[in-house]
């Protein structure tokens, strides 16, 4: 790693350490004030871009709701596709069935269904995926495991990609390298942005 990229790491973390505060202290209310607005622009996104498969994941607490976008996709017949970490580092995924797991590891709520390989997302219309923090300028930091980074570069074709954060997380630009995917747009509970489209 050079010097550059080790003081764009060092600025990584140190955001990442500010909002993750943030979000121990208020992220709970933030999301339970936000959830109704945010899944009404994730409800949006999809129907906008016409979405009959999406890519999402279970939300944390202190992360910004994603349940309320899985119980209407499952209401409307949307299929959803849920991350399962692997030990490799890339993602395995499973058909949301409204069950879910916590994840020994790291701690993270999993689906249960039956586990398909990485080439599920070749059938994704929309890839809803988390962040800590995002640029308006389509850079973004995730959780510093680097699951989703590796997840896009290593797709051939890759459809939109869409960040969710708070609106306190949505900045101008974050400190990012070559090798940090960026995204496509955002939304947080004030709405949807589409940002610099990935090259």
């Amino acid at each position: 790693m050079s010097e550059d990229e080790a003081a764009i790491e060092d600025a990584k973390r140190a955001l990442r350490r500010r909002l993750r505060t943030a979000r121990t202290e208020q992220g709970a209310t933030l999301s339970a004030a936000g959830s109704e607005a945010l899944t009404a622009h994730l409800v949006n996104l999809v129907r906008t871009l016409g979405a009959r498969t999406v890519s999402a994941y279970l939300s944390l607490p202190g992360e910004p709701d994603t349940r309320g976008l899985l119980r209407w996709a499952e209401a409307e017949g949307i299929r959803v596709l849920l991350p399962i970490i692997r030990t490799d580092g890339l993602l395995d995924w499973a058909e949301h069935d409204g069950t879910e797991a916590i994840e020994d590891t790291l701690g993270m709520p999993e689906p249960t269904g039956e586990v398909l390989p990485p080439t599920a997302l070749d059938e994704v219309d929309l890839m809803l995926i988390p962040a800590t923090a995002v640029g308006r300028d389509g850079s973004r930091i995730g959780g510093g495991r680097g699951f989703f980074d590796r997840t896009i570069a290593a797709m051939a074709e890759c459809p939109p990609v869409y960040a969710i954060v708070h609106d306190e997380e949505l900045f101008d630009s974050v400190p990012h390298a070559a090798y940090d995917q960026p995204v496509d747009g955002v939304v947080t509970p004030s709405g949807i942005l589409t940002l610099t489209p990935r090259s």
